[in-house]
């Protein structure tokens, strides 16, 4: 298991054995993904894709349009 410590600011440094697996640099952005306990950290393609394909319009992001546009 690799660890990592928290600041008094809630920091944390990413491993490098971490980074090196999912190859991250400089500059990268990573997402976090809570599921039944857990946290799954994985980096975020460089062309912007993800699971969520509205992720970049969190403007629409309210309980009004999830339930309108929600199975789309």
């Amino acid at each position: 298991m690799i660890t990592s410590r928290l600041t008094s600011k809630s920091q944390t440094t990413i491993p490098q054995p971490v980074r090196a697996a999912l190859r991250l640099r400089e500059g990268d952005e990573v997402a976090y993904v809570i599921e039944a306990g857990r946290v799954v950290l994985m980096r975020v393609q460089p062309d912007g894709s993800s699971d969520d394909p509205f992720r970049s319009f969190s403007e629409w992001d309210s309980p009004a349009d999830i339930e309108a546009y929600g199975g789309l």
